[in-house]
């Protein structure tokens, strides 16, 4: 007996998900299209509802792209229920081909190649019908090809953070930073001895930083890795850090746990 399936497309374009739809029903005909999702916060409403087993999420989406709604499920899909397949769809094969070569996740390109999807419906099956991997490998899998997808412009290497507190313009070493935390359209600098608000964005501040001392560890979240005293796990598995000098957590996404699987 075959396994049936049920998948979700997100897809700004009606006749693009429409012309999807139907090439993976001549495809896969036992595959079950649960919901078709116009933007990125539909997608993950109705994913979070439904639950299905493979996702085809457009990268480029009003609302939230495909690669927020990806990172916001992870952190958000229910604990014990392994988590989907993703299938990117995207016209930007430039970083597509790179960022899928040997990842858990696939792509297809538009306008889509009957042939193309073929092998991508065939890598799903594969994958779904294989014993399940484990969840933080797949995630911390799955967070390379969000990063790889996107690859920053080069920036230069900040060496000090100058951020305005009050009439001040408080000039903050890198190394006296214990983490970064993005607030709306400000990034919250935290130091051992005070907070101090930079405008700028999370995303942008990023790439200036130096990613062996620096490790974002949630969507919001960028923390000075010498300041971490431990890692610690609940009950339900979620991961917490504990920061050296400082009462209180931070939270790791799952994308972000396999930086703290023993060594």
């Amino acid at each position: 007996m075959t396994n049936t399936y049920r998948a979700l497309i997100a897809e700004d374009e009606p006749i693009l998900a429409a012309a999807l739809s139907h090439t993976l029903g001549r495809l896969w005909p036992q595959l079950h299209i649960v919901a078709t999702c116009a933007n990125g916060v539909e997608a993950l409403r109705d994913a979070l509802a439904l639950l299905p087993e493979i996702l085809f999420l457009d990268i480029k989406m009003p609302g939230k792209s495909g690669l927020e709604a990806a990172e916001d499920l992870a952190e958000a899909w229910p604990a014990g229920r392994p988590f989907p397949q993703i299938v990117f769809v995207t016209a930007y094969d430039e970083f597509a081909l790179a960022a899928f070569e040997h990842a858990a996740a696939d792509y297809v390109l538009k306008p889509v190649n009957e042939a193309r999807l073929g092998k991508t419906v065939e890598r799903l099956r594969l994958r779904l019908e294989a014993p399940a991997a484990d969840g933080a490998q797949a995630l911390g899998r799955l967070l390379g090809q969000l990063q790889a997808l996107a690859p920053a412009p080069a920036q230069p290497r900040l060496s000090v953070i100058r951020a305005a507190v009050g009439n001040v313009v408080r000039m903050i070493a890198l190394a006296d930073v214990v983490y970064f935390e993005a607030l709306d359209k400000y990034v919250n600098v935290v130091t051992q001895d005070g907070e101090a608000l930079i405008r700028t964005s999370l995303k942008e501040l990023l790439p200036q930083l130096d990613a062996a001392q620096f490790w974002q560890v949630h969507r919001g979240t960028i923390v000075n890795s010498a300041c971490i005293a431990s890692a610690e796990r609940d009950e339900t598995g979620k991961l917490s850090l504990n920061l050296r000098g400082r009462s209180g957590q931070l939270r790791v996404s799952p994308l972000y746990a396999p930086l703290f699987r023993q060594m």
